[in-house]
C-alpha cells in the first residue's frame, strides 16, 4: 500500500543450507549480504536447514542474522514453497535465492512471471546455468587464491539498484 514511500528495493533471501553451508564450498555469508545490499534492503533473510544440522551451526547462522527453518522432510520443497510465498508480498520487490541447485528454477520462473525481480547467488563448480539464466541478477561466487570470494555480477534484465 505504501511502496511509493520506500526509498530501496526490498529483498526477501532464502538460503539453501544443505547446499552451500559445507565445507568444500566455503561462502561467506556475510560477504553474501553485502553483496545483495547493492540492490536494495534485505527484509527476510532465511536459511533453511534439514533436522542434522548441529546446535553449534543453527547458534552461528542466528549469530549472522538469519532466520532459521529446519525441515524433516526435503529442504528444496520447503524453502521453494515459502519462497513462493514471498512473491505475493507487496512488501518484497525481489526475491533472492542462495543455492546452486536447479531445482528452484521453477521458483525463478514464476516469481519473474508475477513481476517480482530475481537473484540467485551461487558458487562454481556445480552452479546450474539453467539456474543463472532464469534470473534477473546472477551472482557467482568464485574462489580467488588470496582473497576468499571474488564476485561477479551478470544481469539478464536490469534491476534499479536501490538509492540511499
Amino acid at each position: 500500500m505504501f511502496n511509493f514511500l520506500r526509498k530501496k528495493n526490498h529483498i526477501a533471501l532464502f538460503v539453501d543450507g544443505p547446499n552451500v553451508i559445507r565445507k568444500d564450498v566455503n561462502i561467506n555469508l556475510n560477504e553474501v549480504k553485502k553483496e545483495l545490499e547493492k540492490y536494495g534492503e534485505i527484509r527476510i533473510a532465511k536459511m533453511y536447514l534439514d533436522q542434522y544440522a548441529s546446535d553449534k551451526l543453527i547458534e552461528a547462522m542466528v549469530n549472522q542474522g538469519y532466520d532459521i527453518v529446519i525441515t524433516t522432510g526435503d529442504v528444496d520443497v520447503t524453502m521453494a514453497i515459502e519462497a513462493i510465498t514471498y512473491v505475493f508480498d507487496k512488501n518484497i520487490d525481489i526475491i533472492a535465492l542462495l543455492t546452486r541447485d536447479t531445482d528452484y528454477r521453477p521458483v525463478l520462473v514464476k516469481a519473474r512471471e508475477f513481476g517480482k525481480k530475481t537473484i540467485v547467488i551461487g558458487n562454481e563448480p556445480g552452479f546450474s546455468i539453467a539456474l543463472r539464466n532464469s534470473a534477473d541478477i546472477s551472482i557467482v561466487l568464485k574462489p580467488s587464491e588470496n582473497k576468499g570470494f571474488i564476485h561477479h555480477a551478470y544481469k539478464s534484465k536490469n534491476i534499479k539498484k536501490g538509492r540511499k
